[in-house]
């Protein structure tokens, strides 16, 4: 029966490299046919930027964009911004922590295609800071192809974000999401209109968004609030409320203290029931 990774002790938990690399050993040990990838996509590396630079490039890589030249961009993210690593090691905690079906950080760092979409998004914005949008347009259609995830390249995430499940999440390109968010399957975060500048919203620190939620338009869903899945958010939510419904409605302010991290997806009761 499979078990969870034991990723904490008494001392805290470990680098999150070398618990990923201790699970490498242990997997390649318990499944000799997998040995051989493991070796190639983790064991082989000195650190975590270069094993995920390899992993990315074998899934992006086509006849337009070789593997080389799609690890070599990655790797070229990861030296001039270290930040973002430090982001990845987040997002890896963050599927461990709230996925009770994760073992570890190897199945999210191999399998889970919301944490691959997610780092190629990381790769795709840091090509267009640096003017590069082309390429940044091309990773995103890469990503969109394979993981049916679709982010802008320009979109702003934060640190310790969890996309569970990825299928059909779209993010548009004016879009900001904060640190520790938690982002369900079909979740859409889209503008209103035709017209550009600043169209999409912005969801602050610790926000779940329910499954199939839609929030359109540059409106600010505050920190730690709660969009219950199926719902339509139209209109700005208050930090620490739930909204649900079509249109959305609040219903439960305050809400439970941490919604991204523990996943309560549950309403409660309704505290206050008025269209926003």
């Amino acid at each position: 029966m499979s078990q969870r990774f034991e990723l904490v002790s008494a001392e805290g938990p470990p680098p999150v490299w070398a618990a990923l690399r201790n699970e490498a050993k242990h997997a390649a040990q318990a499944e000799g046919s997998l040995a051989s990838m493991l070796s190639a996509t983790i064991l082989a590396h000195n650190d975590l930027g270069r094993a995920l630079s390899y992993q990315l490039a074998r899934k992006l890589g086509d006849q337009e964009l070789r593997a080389m030249s799609a690890r070599e961009v990655a790797e070229d993210a990861y030296d001039s911004d270290p930040a973002i690593l430090l982001k990845v090691e987040a997002d890896l905690r963050a599927v461990f922590e709230r996925d009770p079906a994760c073992k570890g950080y190897l199945q999210p760092f191999l399998f889970f295609k919301g944490f691959q979409a997610l780092q190629t998004h990381r790769v795709a914005h840091w090509l267009w800071s640096q003017g590069r949008e082309t390429l940044a347009f091309y990773l995103q259609s890469r990503s969109s192809e394979l993981f049916q995830v679709d982010i802008h390249p320009a979109a702003k995430i934060g640190a310790g974000v969890f996309i569970d499940h990825a299928t059909g999440i779209v993010i548009g390109e004016t879009a900001v999401v904060g640190d520790d968010v938690s982002i369900l399957q079909g979740v859409t975060l889209g503008g209103t209109s035709a017209e550009g500048g600043d169209r999409h919203p912005k969801i602050g620190k610790g926000v779940l968004l329910g499954a199939h939620a839609s929030v359109i338009g540059n409106i600010a869903i505050g920190d730690y609030a709660k969009i219950a899945a199926g719902s339509v958010v139209l209109k700005p939510v208050p930090a620490g409320c739930t909204a649900a419904g079509v249109p959305a409605r609040l219903v439960n302010c305050p809400s439970c203290t941490d919604p991204a991290r523990s996943m309560d997806q549950t309403i409660g009761e309704a505290v206050f029931d008025y269209v926003i």
